[in-house]
């Protein structure tokens, strides 16, 4: 499906508690493939560091439940340097579209000293983009950490993923900070069930995970994170 020329794919997500993931990850690995980004079977680090502008209006869109709302990330994984990704995460309704551009190590830092003159000459329209927002007052509001546990599925597209250890960085916005302190964000009962797929869910993948068998719930890791950063800077 697309909308306004982009690829628009489906994204269900809800809480569940220990017995269920162990039951589901039992399911999907006899089935399923992990995903290759994988470091072993509990899968590998995300960590993000999130704009958003002056008036932190991704923050209040997706509080507001806002129809179409967009957020701007740079996306690192287990901790490395050797990708760096510049993400749009677009939001319509129940769908969503994702966007990336490739940073190197000497961009994002230029970038973290506030030197985003370098985004002009290359010719994404994603980093034209994110020009034009740090230009209008874009900046480093939170930065989100988890270890992502995912499954595979070619047919549909399919992605099964478990987003485990939630934490929020409070004491810096650089995600390479060798003292970034992090903070749990999120009941450690709880785990972050994601179903991603793009026209249909298989039926065989339906019967593993059984959507309706649990509470949807519009979960933003970006909210839980900055609302962290808000109760520990609170006065």
């Amino acid at each position: 499906m697309e909308f306004l020329g982009k690829k628009l794919r489906h994204e269900l997500k809800y809480y569940i508690h220990p017995y269920e993931y162990v039951t589901l990850r039992q399911r999907l690995s006899a089935m399923l493939q992990l995903d290759g980004n994988s470091d072993d079977k509990d899968g590998y680090g995300i960590r993000s560091l999130y704009f958003d502008g002056p008036h932190n209006h991704s923050l209040y869109d997706k509080v507001n439940g806002i129809f179409g709302r967009q957020k701007f990330r740079i996306r690192i994984y287990n901790g490395s340097d050797r990708t760096i990704k510049l993400e749009r995460k677009s939001k319509y309704g129940d769908y969503v579209s994702k966007e990336a551009a490739q940073l190197s190590r000497e961009e994002y830092d230029r970038l973290l000293i506030g030197d985003f003159s370098f985004l002009l000459e290359h010719d994404h329209p994603l980093l034209k983009d994110f020009y034009i927002a740090l230009q209008g007052g874009y900046q480093p509001a939170a930065i989100v950490d988890y270890v992502r546990e995912a499954y595979v599925y070619e047919l549909g597209d399919v992605r099964i993923t478990f987003d485990k250890m939630l934490s929020a960085g409070i004491n810096t916005n650089d995600v390479f900070d060798p003292n970034l302190a992090l903070t749990e964000a999120l009941d450690s009962t709880k785990t972050i069930l994601e179903i991603k797929y793009n026209d249909f869910l298989p039926e065989a993948i339906r019967l593993i995970v059984r959507p309706d068998a649990h509470n949807r719930s519009s979960i933003s890791k970006y909210v839980i994170c900055r609302e962290v950063g808000y109760r520990h800077f609170r006065p």
